[in-house]
């Protein structure tokens, strides 16, 4: 398995300093970024231009996770503007595979991402194609929810499947992650979390960052 990474989301940050933001979380290894159309998720964030800004205000590597209608054409966009990786749901794409190598041939890592109620089993042969695999473990859409143990046996088998893949893809988990869940994600299998709430809310984000990576290896 991979040693775990923490990738803390600025949904949870104050958006009106997001460069300052920013600077708190540099022990990080890499800001998750959710972007939101309010067609595919109700909720609306941030799109092309604000990443773009991003992009040059951090060396941190930029994590996109696209809650949009039609990533086949806007995710290529992201990968344009040097963002690391970039997520799509599989639930909003029209031909997943293509778009992957699509992200790859940018020299973007390529991810895909399934909702709580979405089963790993039909994309299991595609994960060759793939960097990284998102499980989400509360409903997309707002941060602040609470972690969803029924994902845990989904977690297994995903973990299992890389495993037998050769453990090449990162098994990303999001949603409700915090110092009293982040052991039960990476027993189950999980090696790389999206924290918001549990980063941003604490005084010293650099200290907890640092007690989650802890508390999951």
């Amino acid at each position: 398995m991979i040693s775990p990474r923490i990738h803390p989301s600025i949904l949870n940050a104050d958006f009106a300093n997001l460069a300052s933001e920013l600077s708190r979380i540099d022990s990080a290894d890499a800001v998750h970024v959710d972007v939101m159309d309010n067609h595919f998720v109700p909720n609306l964030t941030i799109g092309l231009p604000v990443v773009k800004s991003l992009r040059a205000a951090t060396g941190l590597p930029m994590d996109i996770h696209l809650m949009i209608e039609d990533p086949d054409t806007w995710a290529p966009q992201y990968a344009e503007l040097g963002c690391e990786s970039v997520t799509f749901h599989a639930e909003a794409a029209q031909a997943p595979i293509r778009l992957a190598r699509e992200l790859r041939s940018q020299g973007t890592r390529s991810a895909m991402a399934l909702k709580p109620a979405t089963g790993i089993e039909p994309y299991l042969d595609m994960l060759g194609e793939l960097d990284m695999l998102l499980l989400m473990t509360v409903e997309p859409g707002f941060g602040g929810q609470s972690f969803l143990d029924l994902i845990l046996p989904k977690i297994r088998r995903a973990r299992q499947a890389v495993d037998d893949l050769g453990g090449t893809v990162a098994l990303q988990v999001d949603g409700g992650i915090s110092t009293e869940t982040i052991q039960r994600a990476a027993e189950a299998g999980a090696d790389t979390f999206v924290a918001g709430s549990a980063v941003y809310s604490a005084e010293d984000a650099a200290a907890a960052i640092a007690q989650l990576r802890r508390l999951a290896s």
